[in-house]
């Protein structure tokens, strides 16, 4: 799921230079903004370092840790770099907890299962192509996240999606249009508007625990 947003088709992508200290910090900030105002409904101001706290995309997943496997609990985000990550990450972090409408909003002591995860994202890019058979040549798995537009409707799928799916690039693309709410072969459609972006990708080992890096295989 993601906030309200509107694209800049003429927006480069740029990506943020992010090492795994800064992640880590993402990360438990997440974890901080939502058990924060999970007990007291207050909500905290991210302390990150200065240096990447600039307008970004984010979005927040969390996970459920049950017998060694994680069930998806909520994810919602901003794909585009309308306000500071400071903020944005916040803001993505509670709206995950409590205002994904495909689950009931997590409860405090659920936390304690969850496994938290932030994706920073480079700006949406527009996919241009003459022959749309071609986006199968330009999409990579494990490299570009998916947002399919037309009119009002509009699907976002992050670049972990396919790849913990084990998809191809064509499952990828329709499973994006049906997140839209679109048939699955719509992005054959010249009317239909396929954007990519890629992501920085750090979580929590366990609940609580060290925080990782997520390198996504490619192919």
């Amino acid at each position: 799921m993601y906030k309200d947003f509107n694209y800049n088709e003429k927006r480069g992508r740029k990506s943020m230079d992010l090492n795994l200290l800064q992640g880590e910090v993402l990360v438990r900030e997440a974890r901080r903004a939502i058990e924060e105002f999970l007990k007291s409904g207050k909500i905290v101001e991210a302390k990150i370092p200065k240096e990447i706290d600039v307008p970004s995309g984010v979005f927040v997943t969390l996970n459920k840790q049950e017998n060694e496997r994680e069930e998806l609990r909520g994810c919602i985000g901003y794909p585009e770099p309308i306000m500071k990550l400071s903020e944005a990450l916040v803001e993505a972090a509670i709206a995950a907890a409590t205002e994904d409408p495909r689950f009931l909003p997590v409860e405090l002591e659920e936390m304690e299962k969850i496994i938290v995860e932030v994706s920073v994202l480079t700006s949406p890019k527009l996919i241009n192509v003459e022959r749309r058979e071609d986006l199968l040549n330009l999409i990579k798995i494990g490299r570009d996240g998916l947002i399919v537009e037309r009119g009002i409707r509009r699907g976002l799928l992050l670049p972990q999606v396919p790849v913990e799916e084990n998809w191809d690039v064509e499952t990828f693309l329709k499973y994006a249009c049906l997140k839209a709410n679109l048939p699955p072969d719509a992005y054959l459609d010249p009317r239909t508007k396929i954007y990519s972006f890629s992501a920085r990708v750090f979580k929590e080992k366990t609940p609580r625990g060290a925080v990782v890096e997520v390198y996504l295989n490619t192919k």
